[in-house]
């Protein structure tokens, strides 16, 4: 799991080792840089400066750096800064009174930013209401079950409100899906056993948002039937991307032309699932349908 202040450029966990393989080539093996960039693919200008910095390096990698930028040209003026710091230091009051005291004294700044550098600078207090999230490591999804996302959404219709619980295995796209009229713990469990059930392999770790059907007794549930439980980052959602694209892919092409009623969505969701599985081909796994996926490995 990649779980940085700031975000790297890339994701990919074996960039590191290839960079300096591919600088290798060109200090131990005598390869030239353009060759080296014909083999890798990359371009011929990223490949010098790989090797510019695996020459005087000891290293088994070249580690990727945060995307962070050094400057921004809308960056806060350092004087409105050290004022910032100054009247907190001074006065001990909280971001709203520095703010409109600075405004008062003529210096335009916004709430937003005088809150930003309190933060940046490590002075503010945390909340004694806030309830602070451990959370378990993300699993690298190297075969099906290893980690499986759940999620619900609602769609308001004339008569009633309709629910749907969706559930996604990440490394082969297996999906589940079924329609209810209420979503709560019990439901939620509910759905998670049948899921189970019906699945060609065991569930590893589940991984939910924090929606109130995925609490405490939802927990209990899973962890008694020998499976983790993990909850995505607050503030992070594409923890569960996998899932929530799922969503959008059965809004799209199965409930956009399904009729609005209870009964139609008990007949067109499994029919949609059962093609999605076996015969819908999926971008993210090469072209193949989830159950292939699941056949090969």
């Amino acid at each position: 799991m990649v779980c940085y202040g700031h975000m790297p450029y890339t994701m990919n966990p074996n960039l590191p080792r290839l960079r300096m393989q591919a600088a290798k080539l060109v200090l131990k093996d005598k390869w030239s840089t353009r060759e080296v960039a014909r083999h890798t693919g990359f371009d011929h200008s990223t490949i010098v400066r790989w090797v510019a910095k695996a020459r005087f390096s000891n290293e088994l990698n070249i580690p990727t750096k945060s995307s962070r930028p050094k400057h921004h040209p809308n960056a806060l003026d350092f004087q409105i800064v050290k004022s910032i710091l100054e009247h907190r230091s001074k006065y001990r009051r909280c971001a709203e009174v520095i703010y409109h005291q600075l405004n008062k004294d003529g210096i335009a700044v916004s709430l937003s930013s005088v809150k930003r550098t309190l933060k940046r600078n490590g002075l503010t207090y945390p909340s004694k209401w806030k309830k602070w999230h451990k959370y378990l490591e993300r699993p690298l999804p190297v075969k099906p079950g290893v980690l499986v996302e759940i999620d619900s959404m609602r769609e308001g219709l004339p008569q009633e409100h309709l629910y749907l619980y969706v559930l996604i295995d990440v490394f082969s796209r297996y999906g589940f899906a079924k329609p209810v009229k209420m979503v709560n713990s019990w439901q939620s469990a509910k759905f998670f056993q049948e899921a189970r059930a019906k699945s060609l392999f065991p569930f590893q770790m589940i991984q939910s948002d924090h929606g109130s059907e995925f609490a405490k007794w939802f927990k209990k549930q899973v962890v008694s039937s020998g499976v983790t439980h993990r909850h995505s980052r607050v503030r992070r959602p594409t923890d569960n991307g996998h899932v929530e694209r799922f969503i959008r892919t059965i809004q799209q092409e199965c409930l956009a032309r399904t009729g609005r009623s209870w009964k139609a969505w008990e007949r067109a969701i499994p029919d949609f699932i059962n093609y999605y599985n076996t015969e819908r081909p999926h971008m993210g796994i090469s072209m193949k349908t989830p159950l292939e996926v699941v056949q090969s490995y």
